[in-house]
């Protein structure tokens, strides 16, 4: 296809590091596919699909649309695996939304999730594409997903089959290694953030930083033995979820009630590197949690409380550089809010705080060792990990 050839060479002059992950994909005609698609080999191969009608489109809008798909890949979009159809459409409201606001020609041209959800009208995706709501930009599809479904509820209707369809087809085959894919992904974009990062908007680069911050504990392990088994909350109804007996009737949901707070050390002798191993691993925990999580950043006095999000990393201002004193943020949490455990992240160039809760302590890999020896003398040898 010379078009979408030309086009590549285009976008390689403007920005080569979208060419460098765009020029290793298998090209790949297919009528079925609306305009361009990406999908996946069993051998670990990433295809581009695309459909041969599109020599007819503009290059400006085939250009930005191989962005679109290099932007569903950085941010491993391909991991996400809807529940069900009704599911699926959300999802692929919510993946386009978090990608279009950062490619300008389609930005141009989007209507926001506001309007969409409220009005109950579709997008054609040739001159009209799905963005954020106003009051949320710079979010994750996980952030708009949930906002999505929060939305329904308070509107109470769900119709969810008005929803526009995405340009491309967000499809990924259930016989694909994505374990393979995962690690041959976050290699190549890497080596393309490495060589041609500098060229990309600030906001694009912090999407790649901190995809390729690979958290190095097992959330899933320190979850289930710290927090246990949440408590069920109110039980309720909702059209969201199907009746499994029923299927013409609501099924069934349970609030749950957990309440998290995760103590993080902002003072002098946290280093930047820290920092930002601190926030992978904050994300990969709220990821996996289903109460509320919230933040505290402490130097030798409380600075910020926040409610924490998936995603809230991306506009996150660090508030410290003083001592260090982590009991005030330990007695903060027990005073005013009231959690199940607090997960304390630190170098642990401090004393030991006394906690009448439970307690984790995640230290850095530039920790002190008396601290860690102290605190496994007080609460136990499981009450701390390293990050390696």
């Amino acid at each position: 296809m010379k078009k979408l050839e030309r086009a590549l060479i285009e976008l390689g002059k403007e920005s080569p590091f979208y060419l460098y992950i765009l020029i290793g994909m298998k090209r790949i005609k297919m009528d079925s596919v609306r305009t361009i698609s990406l999908g996946f080999s069993r051998n670990g191969d990433i295809l581009l699909f695309y459909n041969p009608k599109m020599e007819n489109k503009d290059m400006r809008f085939i250009k930005a649309l191989l962005k679109h798909e290099v932007m569903h890949l950085i941010n491993l979009h391909f991991l996400i695996k809807p529940k069900d159809r009704r599911d699926k459409k959300i999802w692929d409201l919510a993946m386009d939304a978090s990608i279009n606001q950062y490619i300008e020609e389609l930005d141009a041209f989007g209507v926001s999730l506001n309007q969409l959800i409220e009005e109950g009208h579709g997008v054609d995706n040739e001159y009209i594409f799905a963005v954020p709501p106003p009051q949320y930009p710079g979010e994750t599809a996980e952030f708009y997903h949930d906002w999505i479904l929060k939305r329904f509820e308070e509107l109470g209707r769900y119709d969810i089959e008005a929803l526009p369809s995405s340009p491309d087809d967000h499809n990924s085959s259930s016989d694909v290694n994505f374990d393979m894919i995962l690690e041959i992904t976050k290699s190549k974009v890497g080596k393309a953030f490495n060589m041609y990062g500098n060229s990309l908007p600030s906001g694009v680069q912090r999407i790649v930083e901190r995809v390729l911050s690979k958290p190095a504990l097992n959330w899933k392990v320190l979850v289930r033995r710290f927090m246990g088994v949440s408590m069920k909350g109110e039980r309720y109804s909702t059209p969201l979820r199907p009746n499994r007996r029923y299927e013409d009737q609501p099924g069934w949901r349970h609030e749950y009630r957990s309440r998290l707070a995760v103590v993080i050390d902002t003072s002098g002798s946290i280093i930047e590197s820290e920092i930002n191993d601190f926030l992978s691993e904050i994300e990969a925990l709220v990821k996996l949690t289903e109460g509320e999580v919230y933040l505290v950043q402490v130097d030798s006095n409380v600075t910020v409380v926040a409610r924490y999000r998936k995603g809230d990393w991306r506009d996150l201002e660090i508030v410290g550089g003083g001592e260090t004193d982590l009991q005030p943020a330990v007695s903060y949490v027990e005073e005013n809010l009231k959690t199940e455990g607090v997960i304390v992240f630190t170098d642990g160039h401090a004393d030991v705080p006394l906690s009448r809760r439970r307690i984790l302590f995640v230290l850095s890999k530039y920790h002190s060792t008396e601290f860690k020896n102290e605190a496994m003398k007080m609460y136990g040898s499981p009450s701390v990990v390293v990050i390696s």
